[in-house]
Formats: structure tokens, C-alpha cells, sequence
């Protein structure tokens, strides 16, 4: 889905399904469902006011919604907006980040947080991990 962001268009959205499917298995489990919103970043930054009382930018939020701890349910938020940004400062592709930063949120309803910096850095290198299986 698309909201707030009229010039976003997902390329190669086949074979990120498929990717997904792949990291959710390595990780035994399966996905009843997952969606993505690709966003602004004032649509993200309202959510993150609203739902989460972080008054700050961000490239994603993510809402777990599964009742059983093997399954992959929720709502994945991205700000486009928020990841070129990024991507432009880290000198890598847009598409590059917006994978990243798409697993980061499979990454959390898999239970990896990022909270701390030990955390974060474990979150990178599962992130590194996660891209390696990409075969497109």
C-alpha cells in the first residue's frame, strides 16, 4: 500500500515476496500476512506521535499482530521519504535501503530488537544476513 507518497512505485515486488518467504523460513516461521505501507515522512511521524509517543522521524514502524509466536502477522510502515535520506548519506542505492529497511521490520516481528547498542548492532548483522539471501 501506498499512502502520502504519490511518486513511490515498489519495483520487483515478485521477488521481494519471495525474499521475505525465504527469511521467515530460515527463521521457522510462516507468514499469515504481512503489509507494508509505504509512506511520508509526516504520515510516519504522526504515527510515531500517535501510537508510539516518539516525537522524532524514523524510516519504520512495525505492528506485530500475530497470536501465536511462529507465525509472521502485522503492519510494516516506511517512510520513502525518510529512506533516501538515508541512503543518500550513506552513499548506497535507494533500493538497497528500502530492503534493508524492509527486513529490519520482518526483523522485529521475529523478535530482534534494537533498542541499545549491542542490540543494534546484532539488528545490523541480522539485516547483512538477510540481504545476502537476496537472489535479484
Amino acid at each position: 500500500m501506498v499512502e502520502d507518497a504519490p511518486n513511490f512505485e515498489l519495483a520487483d515486488a515478485e521477488d521481494l515476496v519471495g525474499w521475505i518467504e525465504r527469511v521467515a523460513a530460515v527463521h521457522e516461521h510462516r507468514i499469515v500476512q504481512l503489509t507494508y505501507v509505504f509512506c511520508s515522512d509526516d504520515y510516519l511521524h504522526r504515527m510515531n506521535v500517535e501510537y508510539l509517543g516518539h516525537d522524532t522521524l524514523t524510516d519504520v514502524i512495525t505492528f506485530d499482530n500475530a497470536d501465536d509466536s511462529d507465525i509472521l502477522e502485522g503492519d510494516i510502515f516506511i517512510s520513502t521519504e525518510r529512506v533516501a535520506d538515508n541512503a543518500n548519506d550513506l552513499g548506497i542505492s535507494f533500493r538497497d535501503e528500502l530492503h534493508r529497511v524492509m527486513i529490519h521490520g520482518v526483523l522485529h516481528l521475529l523478535g530482534y530488537h534494537d533498542k541499545d547498542l549491542l542490540s543494534q548492532t546484532a539488528m545490523r548483522a541480522k539485516e547483512d544476513h538477510c540481504l545476502a539471501l537476496r537472489t535479484f
